[in-house]
């Protein structure tokens, strides 16, 4: 265990696959050959040994992964907390029948609250499956929901009906559920012109004052400065991300790092930002 704690959580982007195509994504790209059972099993074992409490499991979208039970399960066995984030998309009531007592939350994407608006960023029909991916989750409200969407011009007026329809599943379901609403971040593996997609900080405060103060379910609002230097990411091949500002900084295979607090201090990674967001993840904030 580290002598102080800098971080509690760590996003594990066992993949690069996904169904969908979003032009704002900063996941990983182009990676062919993730690491195998094996070596993820070895990451794993040693973002708990560092001092974590959760690993996410992210991608692209990780059930595109056939072994993503197998990594899941060895990380609850270990004692880690484990999210998953996940398009929705392969989401099925049999991964959740063998896998439900071994996740504490799963994060699904939502862009619009119609398909018309949901299909400029994401693929048509996505959506639907997101809202069928909710009705599975009903039956398992052992493992908290958190819904989230990124803010572009394309829904920025779109946003309180999205609400609505987050606030509506949690009074039906017995979960856990929270709706994270950002900035989308100018950040890519790939060329993006921005100027069609990012609201400003003024059209986004504006809407954080619009919608701050709703009773029926907890709502994280994540500006630019917020989602800046916040994530210790492992990409596919298993290096070891702290993205800033546009920038992917890696710092080398995390099966080779001696000392993850060294790297840490040395980098601009904002600890206590990262400390307080990972606090409000935990099952006690999401009733």
């Amino acid at each position: 265990m580290p002598e102080q704690e800098l971080f509690s959580t760590i996003d594990f982007h066992v993949t690069c696959e996904c169904s969908q195509e979003c032009t704002y994504c900063w996941g990983p790209q182009n990676i062919e050959n993730p690491v195998g059972t094996s070596t993820s099993k070895k990451i794993i074992k040693k973002i708990k040994e560092i001092g974590a409490k959760r690993i996410v499991f992210t991608g692209g979208d990780p059930l595109t992964r056939n072994d993503i039970g197998k990594l899941i399960r060895y990380a609850k066995k270990i004692g880690l907390e484990v999210a998953l984030s996940t398009t929705g998309d392969e989401l099925t009531s049999t991964f959740l029948r063998w896998n439900v007592p071994f996740i504490d939350l799963i994060s699904l994407p939502i862009d619009g609250s119609t398909e018309e608006i949901s299909s400029k960023t994401k693929e048509e029909g996505h959506l639907a499956a997101v809202l069928k991916a909710l009705e599975l989750l009903k039956k398992h409200p052992e493992i908290d929901v958190k819904i989230c969407t990124p803010v572009t011009k394309y829904n920025i007026k779109d946003i309180p009906n999205i609400l609505k329809l987050a606030e509506e599943y949690k009074e039906k379901t017995k979960a856990g559920v929270f709706y994270n609403i950002f900035q989308t971040f100018p950040r890519s593996s790939g060329e993006v012109d921005w100027r069609e997609l990012i609201v400003s900080k003024r059209v986004f405060t504006a809407l954080k004052r619009k919608l701050s103060g709703r009773k029926k379910i907890r709502v994280n609002f994540l500006d630019h400065g917020t989602l800046d230097k916040l994530y210790l990411m492992i990409f596919p091949n298993g290096n070891l991300i702290i993205p800033e500002g546009d920038k992917f900084t890696k710092f080398g295979q995390f099966l080779e790092i001696k000392d993850i607090n060294t790297i840490i201090k040395q980098s601009r990674f904002e600890s206590h930002k990262h400390l307080k967001h990972s606090k409000r993840w935990g099952k006690r904030y999401t009733k």
